[in-house]
């Protein structure tokens, strides 16, 4: 029996499709984990409750919030399951009597790039090696004069652009009022871009953030919508950053 060529060409097609398909589903795919390695800055360094009651600092509840949610975190991105290795920069503590940043003050005397390689003092330099090794960063912050606080910039800004250069960062605003610090979040994007650290597009901006969080952390209503915005945010944190770190191990590095 004659075969036109237009048929061969189709059974050859269809052997090449069952091929293929057979290889998909046979092929074994191999889970495996990274740790990333993140660093969380607080931007705020209120220590005073105000005249009518409440707490000496507004963020303690979504801080102690965010490091739990990080904590138990495990999320799948292609072939890896990411979890995180968590250590938190906060200004009440870094600038502290026996803090990282207690010589320097919050007033930025000495930056740690002005010092020659081991004369740092031991705090600052073990803090910037930390900054050094992170895979990623998460900004949480109050707004302060419709900006940055400033015990935020300058914690971040003691340290050049080197140590976070070619990683993510994420940002989390608050606020006691509608606006959930939103106009922080905007004037941290040019600040996190000139040190190297990109922010990521999704934004987690908490209004009526009292409202949310107790004090320890634990939720007051876990319905609240808003809670939904910080997994948003380090889906994102953690695709740029595994891109990044596969990046540079392709390349052997940074440029």
């Amino acid at each position: 029996m004659d075969i036109s060529t237009s048929d061969f060409a189709h059974k050859i097609l269809f052997t090449i499709d069952i091929y293929i398909s057979l290889s998909k589903a046979n092929k074994l795919i191999v889970m495996t984990s990274r740790v990333l390695k993140t660093v969380v800055f607080m931007g705020s360094a209120r220590d005073i409750s105000p005249p009518w009651g409440g707490s000496s600092r507004l963020g303690n509840g979504i801080l102690a919030w965010v490091k739990t949610e990080l904590a138990k975190r495990s999320a799948q991105l292609g072939d890896e399951t990411i979890t995180h290795e968590v250590t938190v920069f906060d200004p009440l503590d870094v600038f502290a009597p026996g803090g990282a940043l207690a010589e320097s003050g919050a007033e930025l005397k000495t930056p740690h790039f002005f010092f020659k390689a081991g004369e740092a003092p031991a705090g600052m330099e073990a803090m910037a090696q930390t900054i050094k090794a992170a895979d990623c960063f998460l900004i949480v912050t109050a707004e302060y004069n419709h900006s940055l606080p400033p015990a935020l910039s300058s914690m971040m800004g003691h340290f050049g652009g080197s140590l976070y250069k070619f990683k993510p960062s994420g940002i989390i605003t608050y606020s006691p009022s509608p606006y959930g610090g939103s106009r922080a979040a905007v004037a941290l994007r040019p600040f996190l871009s000139e040190l190297g650290c990109l922010s990521a597009s999704k934004l987690g901006c908490f209004s009526m953030v009292g409202d949310i969080f107790n004090e320890d952390g634990s939720v007051k209503d876990e319905s609240n919508r808003q809670l939904k915005q910080l997994p948003g945010v380090l889906e994102q944190v953690e695709w740029l950053a595994v891109a990044m770190l596969k990046q540079k191990e392709a390349c052997g590095g940074c440029p």
